[in-house]
């Protein structure tokens, strides 16, 4: 199984990046092995974790506050965004 980003969910998920690699010089890096890791999971067991909204589920990331939100597809999921879970919660609805 593997994954896809949808467009703004891969640009939310690199500003992420860069915003951490800004706070400290590791943070950007451990930040993404979190987020990737989190991903990882939801590959392997796309079913495992709650759906917020009809497919879509959300899995947390350990150390941050963030979530992954994606659609398990078939023989792959979508990554709908990558949210700080502290923000709008909803602002990714018009993505599909």
């Amino acid at each position: 199984m593997s994954f896809r980003f949808h467009p703004e969910a891969e640009a939310e998920f690199l500003a992420a990046i860069d915003w951490y690699a800004e706070r400290s010089a590791n943070l950007g890096e451990d930040f993404a092995s979190e987020i990737f890791a989190a991903i990882q999971l939801a590959v392997s067991m796309p079913l495992a974790w709650p759906r917020v909204e009809g497919e879509v589920r959300r899995i947390l990331a350990n150390r941050f506050p963030y979530g992954v939100l994606y659609a398990p597809r078939d023989g792959w999921i979508y990554l709908l965004a990558v949210m700080n879970v502290r923000r709008q919660p909803d602002y990714w609805h018009s993505r599909s």
